[in-house]
């Protein structure tokens, strides 16, 4: 099913519209938030709630349908963290590579070091919602490799890529098989 009209992708990231659209097949025309939209916080304990607040939030300001998502990277030796707060890992301050470096200095003398990103999508649209998640499973290299992609890109190797970390991996290529195009492609399902 195409949903009718423009979604509101709840994010200011033109790259993240883009991805996002593109994933969708054709399926929603995305739109960046409007000048004005609330600046919702990302305080639930999932990422489902993080993903249903600001899509909710947005519906209602906007008054039509609205996409969010909320992400992240699991890592078992560490019982699944940063998780719902990998983007504040390490606290306030860090970049990319600072929080990379405090994942890394976590796990120096971990010999498990599976992981996996997980990406919850929800839709809402009036009083209706639909949700969906997708993971990419691998795990976490020893030191960060590639110039590509961004976050925990460089440290993260996908289990099916051969030893290559998703830094290394062509977009297009990555794009494919990540977590968030295995969210869209459920969510879509939903919507069809």
């Amino acid at each position: 099913m195409t949903v009718a009209g423009p979604v509101t992708l709840a994010s200011r990231n033109d790259g993240k519209r883009r991805e996002l659209e593109r994933l969708a097949g054709g399926e929603m025309q995305l739109t960046l938030l409007p000048d004005g939209a609330p600046e919702v916080v990302e305080d639930g304990d999932t990422y489902l709630a993080n993903a249903h607040k600001k899509a909710a939030a947005i519906a209602r300001f906007t008054g039509g349908p609205a996409l969010a998502d909320d992400s992240g990277l699991e890592v078992d030796a560490l019982g699944g963290r940063p998780g719902v707060r990998s983007a504040r890992y390490g606290g306030p301050g860090l970049d990319d590579a600072g929080r990379t470096a405090r994942l890394l200095d976590e796990l120096a003398d971990a010999s498990d070091r599976r992981a996996r990103f997980r990406c919850v999508l929800v839709l809402v649209d009036g009083d209706r919602s639909w949700s969906a998640e997708g993971t990419i499973e691998g795990e976490i290299a020893r030191a960060p490799r590639g110039d590509g992609g961004f976050g925990y890109d460089p440290v993260f190797v996908a289990s099916c890529f051969d030893g290559r970390t998703l830094a290394e991996v062509d977009p297009a290529e990555k794009n494919e098989v990540s977590h968030r195009a295995a969210a869209m492609r459920a969510l879509l399902a939903k919507l069809g």
